[in-house]
């Protein structure tokens, strides 16, 4: 259970964080960020630390339960040792596995389910559809919500030429479609015809049959035939997590400035989060977010929607 977080009340949680940097020994490293967030490194995990106006937000996180143990002991010493106002308290929430977080509460998500424009008939059945075909498989297919969202964000940005990297039951290529300009067409790339076909009765009543572009080939290969042109106004991936890192490289170079390249479940339902997860999508994911945040070609926003959704615009 490698995740635990403290809530430290404090006058001054600025001050106090950079005494406690300047406090640091040489078993620690130490990163800042220009919004006055700071993470601390040592050999058993890391702490990140955020200054609110009245409390200091520690986050520990490490491989094991014991390493968790000696990355709060550390901080906590250091916490509670700075100098220059009242002594602060140190109280560590009881350790949690990234697999048990909730990036929107049941109560939350219903209210959000609720509260966006309603998916008509068309979207619903196929949506019913999807349930009856998939069984416990159903849950691949984005939310009410964040079909919207899709279908928002292409109308927005003006599309005319989409890109998908993992259709399932056609959920969100509809979504997409819908959103299109007068013109658009959408790319979906996906390796299953028997899931696709389940969609294209709904695209059909929908009328958004003739803008959709359906490849049954492995999306790598479909993507490396656009050629280099930067032609893609919006593109949508959710696929195989192994391959996000591949994906977005392939689109983000082909993306028109202003161009957005949307990305599905970067939170893996909070095990990213989590370093006790090392399985090969858990660190494809964790390597994605970091070269995105890192990545100078784009401006990019995480949100917790649904299994988290970053949107990334090409500067």
């Amino acid at each position: 259970m490698p995740l635990s977080t403290a809530q430290v009340a404090t006058t001054d949680p600025t001050r106090d964080l950079e005494e406690l940097l300047a406090r640091l020994d040489r078993r620690a490293t130490a990163t800042r960020t220009p919004d006055g967030r700071a993470t601390i490194t040592i050999t058993a995990g890391t702490c990140s630390l955020t200054p609110t106006p009245d409390r200091l937000v520690l986050t520990a996180t490490a491989a094991d339960a014991e390493s968790l143990f000696q990355v709060r002991e550390m901080m906590s010493s250091h916490v509670e040792r700075v100098d220059g106002g009242p002594e602060l308290a140190v109280v560590w929430s009881a350790p949690v596995d990234g697999g048990e977080l909730e990036p929107t509460a049941p109560v939350v998500g219903e209210y959000l389910l609720s509260h966006h424009t309603p998916a008509d008939d068309i979207l619903g059945g196929l949506a019913a559809a999807t349930r009856r075909a998939a069984g416990g498989a159903a849950h691949m297919q984005v939310s009410p919500d964040e079909g919207a969202l899709l279908t928002m964000l292409t109308r927005l940005t003006g599309a005319r030429f989409a890109v998908e990297v993992g259709v399932f039951t056609g959920y969100s290529a509809l979504c997409i479609a819908r959103g299109l300009a007068d013109g658009g067409r959408l790319l979906a790339c996906d390796v299953s015809e028997e899931w696709a076909a389940v969609g294209r009765p709904y695209w059909e009543r929908a009328g958004v049959a003739d803008r959709i572009d359906l490849r049954i080939a492995p999306a790598l290969d479909t993507l490396r035939a656009l050629g280099p042109d930067p032609v893609v106004d919006i593109a949508f991936i959710d696929a195989d997590k192994e391959n996000y890192p591949a994906y977005y490289e392939e689109i983000v170079r082909r993306l028109r400035p202003g161009g957005l390249v949307v990305l599905d479940n970067v939170l893996l339902g909070g095990r990213v989060l989590d370093p006790a997860y090392q399985e090969a999508h858990h660190l494809a994911m964790r390597r994605l977010n970091d070269l995105i945040t890192a990545d100078e070609r784009v401006d990019a926003v995480m949100l917790p929607v649904r299994d988290g959704v970053t949107v990334a615009r090409r500067r």
